[in-house]
């Protein structure tokens, strides 16, 4: 029982943390049709730029303050690059994405460095807010529950309830209808690209120092973030939470697990002395969200709630 609420607790905490970082990408993807390759940079910068500002500041002015920046650099890469190659279609835009992800990569690396910066939790978070079955449970890892909850709902609301989220949302499919009325689209464009980006940038604030900041991160969080969306349906923010959930539970929760492939397939012969009696369900926590995405792909291209397949 112990195991499960635990494995459940961390699951949706990290289910959370994937959805803020994929819920940007799927956000600019729903709305300008581009699979941005370069979006975990955009979450290592976050976590860079956070790192400098509480140096000089506090942890709270860098929670508003650094994903601005990465916002505003957004705007400025949709306006001056990534609008210019549009025209020349889906391949010149993932060409570009992929250069910009190379570039910010060693742009990270000439200012900060190629170790890890010692971006740390802020101390007025950093204690065990309660003790659950003997165990200590920080209150950092609530306050990303609370901060990843809170964005959701914001983001949900600003979509559906109020009159940008019906300009954004018509825009997606009628943007020329929506340039007649007199809004001007390009400008919607880089405001939701700039969006994308800032949310990457927010998850790169709290993420940060929850993980370990370092030129590395966006390598690892990279391939997982396009797993999310795919697997929860291209362009589907419900579909993105879904996935980013359903991944968080399904990794923390074969990483509690210490029983081998020889225990659960023994029933056919397969005993310890095997190869399979090696294998740990633990150690194949990293690719279980890569399976998943196979499976999804196998059985339904479109994703869990996709209208588009890929």
């Amino acid at each position: 029982m112990e195991t499960l609420v635990f494995a459940l607790l961390n699951g949706a905490i990290y289910g959370l943390l994937l959805f803020m970082l994929s819920s940007g990408l799927t956000l600019i993807f729903s709305m300008m049709g581009v699979l941005n390759f370069a979006h975990a940079s955009f979450y290592m910068l976050g976590a860079y730029l956070a790192f400098t500002i509480t140096e000089g500041t506090s942890f709270w002015i860098a929670l508003f303050l650094a994903p601005v920046l990465v916002g505003g650099v957004g705007m400025l890469v949709e306006r001056y690059g990534l609008r210019k190659v549009h025209a020349q279609g889906h391949v010149a835009e993932l060409l570009f994405t992929f250069g910009l992800a190379y570039l910010i990569d060693e742009l990270v690396k000439i200012f900060w460095g190629r170790t890890a910066v010692n971006y740390r939790v802020p101390e007025i978070l950093d204690f065990p807010l309660f003790t659950l079955y003997g165990a200590q449970y920080p209150a950092y890892r609530i306050f990303i529950l609370f901060v990843a909850a809170f964005m959701l709902v914001a983001l949900w609301y600003l979509l559906k309830k109020t009159r940008a989220g019906l300009i954004i949302q018509a825009a997606l499919s009628h943007p020329h209808m929506v340039g007649s009325l007199g809004h001007n689209v390009p400008l919607i464009f880089m405001t939701v690209f700039g969006a994308g980006c800032a949310l990457a940038g927010l998850a790169g604030v709290i993420g940060g120092n929850y993980f370990v900041t370092d030129p590395a991160m966006a390598v690892q969080m990279g391939p997982i973030v396009f797993v999310v969306v795919v697997v929860g349906g291209l362009g589907s923010l419900e579909g993105a939470f879904i996935a980013a959930m359903l991944i968080g539970l399904l990794q923390t929760s074969a990483i509690s697990i210490n029983a081998s492939l020889a225990d659960i397939f023994g029933f056919i012969g397969l005993g310890a002395d095997t190869e399979l009696g090696e294998i740990t369900i633990a150690s194949m926590a990293p690719m279980l969200p890569f399976l998943l995405l196979v499976l999804i792909l196998m059985i339904r291209p479109r994703g869990l709630m996709g209208d588009r397949e890929v």
